[in-house]
């Protein structure tokens, strides 16, 4: 895919991800959200809970999930921990990281609790 292509093929996932937490009663609180460590997909909101998704997309899960590496998910949890500072409960805002990932049919596989800050 052309860096175009992709960017756009990145949004429309983005897009499919949203709808299926709005679906299960989640509320959208950011989209691409950026902070000085690097951008957060999506942020939702469940009751107190934040949820900070990373959205994957590939042929299929198995190849979506090995796009998500190491080094990005420590630039998710730092991004995350600048997000929390403008939360009332600060760092001790209820919390969780999920890895979204979407197949080339637009189909959803969301992973609660993906990972955590190690």
């Amino acid at each position: 895919m052309t860096g175009h292509t992709s960017y756009h093929a990145g949004l429309a996932a983005e897009d499919i991800v949203a709808r299926d937490y709005t679906g299960r009663a989640h509320q959208v609180a950011a989209r691409r959200w950026r902070g000085k460590s690097g951008e957060i997909d999506l942020i939702m909101r469940d009751g107190d809970t934040l949820v900070f998704v990373e959205v994957k997309k590939s042929t299929n899960f198995a190849q979506a999930a090995l796009r998500l590496g190491r080094r990005q998910m420590d630039r998710l949890c730092a991004s995350a921990s600048e997000y929390l500072a403008g939360e009332p409960m600060g760092q001790l805002t209820d919390m969780r990281f999920d890895l979204a990932l979407v197949d080339r049919r637009g189909a959803v596989n969301v992973i609660e609790n993906a990972f955590m800050e190690a």
